[in-house]
């Protein structure tokens, strides 16, 4: 019997349910689905956010938008995968926390031989919104000084080697001195720990006083104004995560006073949901992957039906890199 991830309040950890696969779970395919039985299955902040009700979703619900593994059945509009195929996705609806699931194919992307399937889980949501970030939201540049927080996260480890890569100086914040020594590992040029250095101080000492020209902020509420002192003027701030909580309400008038600044919020699914836009980002991020130019460090490896202990482990931010769930 197989068995899944389920919740049908939002609360705690302990909200989450390892309990059988019902029929209502695995229905029959619809013509443009796969059948996907996991090997591996990422854990990601938006999985807590959804577990806390912070977004919303219709309950009882699975949980879990990332996972690898293999093709079982298909519809019969699938024209493009096959029975056998490896594949990996992220996104295309929460459920990934399940040893088998049906899945819109078009979400789908072949997984090259080079990678393995807890690799596959562990890149795709993280590793994409990576390139999203560097390649579409703000296109950095050789030469340019950025900032990234959470260096030693998933997004910030996978992040700091690209833009390494594309000829940036790095600047990272992290909590503690073994993150930050593997941020360095990663191609982070200066390490903040937020925990005992003030973090605009710092940039600007870096930086000669003239600040960063884009901000990459995955943290939310603790460091939203700050990482806007941190921006040149016309600087950009991205902010697409909420680890301390959500940002505060602000005026439009405090990015006049700052410079002008620009600020956006993200999300990959925006990004991702054109399927050649898919591909031609998965393609990039594979590219990076196999000419060892990005490592995907997952650092942490959990049962499936030790979700909730992942999720806590992951809020508590005792994790580094990736974590991945085991069915």
């Amino acid at each position: 019997m197989d068995y899944l991830i389920r919740f049908t309040q939002t609360g705690g950890p302990e909200v989450l349910q390892w309990m059988p696969v019902g029929a209502d779970d695995t229905p029959l395919l619809k013509p443009n689905e796969a059948r996907v039985r996991h090997h591996a299955v990422g854990v990601n902040f938006i999985d807590i956010y959804h577990r806390t009700g912070l977004y919303p979703l219709p309950l009882p619900s699975g949980i879990g938008q990332e996972g690898a593994g293999i093709i079982e059945a298909v519809g019969i509009d699938v024209s493009d995968l096959k029975i056998g195929d490896r594949v990996a996705y992220a996104g295309g609806g929460v459920g990934a926390y399940a040893q088998v699931r049906n899945i819109a194919a078009n979400v789908l992307v072949k997984l090259p031989d080079a990678v393995d399937f807890n690799t596959g889980a562990a890149m795709m949501l993280q590793g994409l919104t990576a390139q999203y970030l560097l390649r579409r939201t703000y296109r950095v540049k050789a030469g340019e000084t950025i900032l990234i927080h959470a260096a030693a996260g998933g997004v910030g480890l996978i992040a700091c080697q690209w833009a390494k890569a594309l000829g940036c100086t790095v600047i990272g914040t992290v909590s503690t001195e073994a993150k930050a020594a593997l941020a360095r590992a990663h191609g982070c040029d200066f390490t903040i720990n937020y925990s005992s250095e003030k973090f605009v101080e710092r940039v600007k000492e870096i930086t000669g006083g003239k600040g960063v020209p884009v901000v990459y902020d995955s943290i939310g509420k603790d460091t939203f104004f700050d990482s806007l002192d941190c921006l040149q003027p016309l600087g950009m701030m991205v902010s697409f995560g909420n680890a301390s909580g959500p940002v505060p309400a602000f005026e439009l008038s405090e990015l006049a006073k700052r410079g002008s600044l620009f600020i956006t919020r993200p999300t990959l699914f925006t990004y991702v949901a054109n399927r050649e836009d898919l591909l031609t980002m998965s393609a990039e991020l594979f590219e990076m992957v196999a000419n060892g130019k990005v490592k995907i460090e997952v650092s942490h490896t959990y049962p499936l039906k030790d979700a909730a202990q992942a999720q806590i482990d992951l809020a508590a931010r005792k994790t580094t890199g990736s974590i991945i769930l085991v069915p």
